[in-house]
């Protein structure tokens, strides 16, 4: 037999504490947690940590136990995630019909551009810091492993786990540039 209990059900089971909250609003304030980070560890404790060091059986044991040792960490949290709300309020005063479309614009058209196109952002880059022009290569010289020039110099632009595939990779024969695409750019390697 196979029983399912929903993560509502869970907390239910354990905490015996029914905790409605209106419609929208623990999205709100968990974006406005992600944005402040109320409950890092830092705020409240390590959390993963403090339940395996607790030794009692029921939550209410656990509720005096944790505020023992964290006194004011749910009111710092508190206050680190309303400061953010606050943030958010008047931030939504601002967005209107008009910037939605700008931004729906932008995440569509630009961003998209952008990102699957960012071969041309690498050797333009590239380009700049040599002091030199780029050309993106025809597809001819793409057939051949060439993805554009800098000035004149044939090369190839791969993410760094090509590297790591030594035995798979093919010989190219051009000079490379590889790319590591992180959560805030592209970190750019080339030795030419």
């Amino acid at each position: 037999m196979k029983i399912k209990i929903p993560n509502v059900e869970v907390q239910h089971l354990l905490v015996e504490k029914e905790i409605s909250f209106p419609r929208y609003t623990t999205q709100i304030m968990n974006l406005a947690n992600s944005n402040a980070q109320g409950t890092r560890p830092k705020i409240v404790g390590q959390m993963s940590d403090l339940i395996q060091a607790f030794e009692g059986n029921s939550f209410k044991e656990w509720s005096v136990w944790y505020q023992e040792r964290y006194p004011d960490a749910v009111a710092n949290a508190t206050d680190k995630v309303f400061e953010m709300v606050e943030l958010f309020k008047g931030a939504i005063q601002l967005i209107n019909r008009d910037l939605i479309h700008e931004w729906v614009e932008d995440l569509v058209i630009n961003k998209t551009f952008a990102g699957l196109n960012f071969q041309e952002a690498i050797l333009k880059k590239v380009a700049e810091s040599k002091n030199t022009i780029y050309r993106l290569s025809t597809k001819e010289e793409e057939s051949k492993g060439i993805d554009g020039y800098i000035d004149s110099i044939p090369v190839s632009v791969k993410p760094t786990t090509y590297k790591a595939k030594a035995q798979l990779l093919e010989t190219i024969g051009v000079n490379m540039i590889f790319y590591d695409k992180k959560k805030d750019g592209i970190v750019i390697e080339f030795d030419f």
